[in-house]
């Protein structure tokens, strides 16, 4: 309808007939609007006519996987959601899915208000990435700028980059904490709603992604520093 705006669009990419049904039927009780697809042929359709605003997608896909397909959306739809989904739950997996570029990982077999409450985490930072009102249009950080307003990163080459939600808002609180030592749970809380389970990597994993955009040097980080015992901090050029 005219002058309403429209509930967000998500793509549920799962093979098994059953389980993809009960996921568009769930989610679109809760005022979404879901498409269920078999494969990666069908997904990229969906991209042509509409881009998601979420994408929820098993790992285990009849030709093309789940991790091909995750670098794939990466490219062509960046401000997307991306949450991936597995029968498969060791931390292989979550640091492979992670280091794809997902934002969230679930393992199967889920409870669905759980992946409904990470499904609308997702939705928030993305939604947050794209509106945000933000301190400044540009900072340095390392080898590369952030343009805040934008959201990418610019090259001296004038190459731009497109940052996935979950390493925008990462970034943006380094951003907004400069010289700060931030621990690592809270950087997991603020951007992705959620505690810190035991061993759990996904800060260090993101940490790790955005220091080889970023950094001259990855091995030896200057803008984003590690912090013996705490985390990370984000140290402004020149200091």
């Amino acid at each position: 309808m005219a002058g309403m705006m429209a509930s967000p669009r998500i793509v549920v990419v799962e093979d098994e007939v059953a389980q993809r049904q009960m996921l568009v039927q769930y989610l679109g009780r809760h005022g979404l609007r879901v498409t269920g697809v078999a494969d990666g042929p069908a997904l990229r359709r969906e991209i042509l006519r509409d881009v998601p605003s979420l994408v929820l997608l098993d790992v285990n896909l009849p030709g093309e996987d789940g991790f091909s397909l995750i670098r794939y959306l990466r490219e062509t739809c960046p401000g997307s959601g991306m949450i991936m989904v597995s029968a498969l739950s060791d931390t292989i997996d979550r640091v492979a899915a992670l280091e794809a570029g997902a934002d969230d990982f679930v393992s199967k077999p889920f409870e669905p208000r759980e992946l409904l409450a990470r499904v609308k985490s997702v939705l928030r930072r993305a939604n947050a990435a794209a509106n945000g009102d933000l301190a400044g249009p540009k900072v340095a950080m390392g080898r590369r700028v952030l343009d805040l307003e934008r959201r990418l990163l610019l090259g001296t080459d004038g190459i731009e980059e497109r940052l996935a939600p979950g390493e925008f808002n990462l970034l943006k609180l380094f951003v907004e904490n400069p010289n700060r030592p931030l621990a690592r749970d809270w950087l997991l809380e603020v951007t992705s709603h959620r505690e810190a389970e035991a061993f759990d990597r996904a800060i260090d994993l993101r940490i790790t992604r955005l220091r080889r955009k970023i950094e001259h040097d990855p091995g030896h980080p200057e803008a984003i520093r590690t912090v013996r015992g705490v985390g990370y901090m984000f140290v402004p050029k020149g200091v």
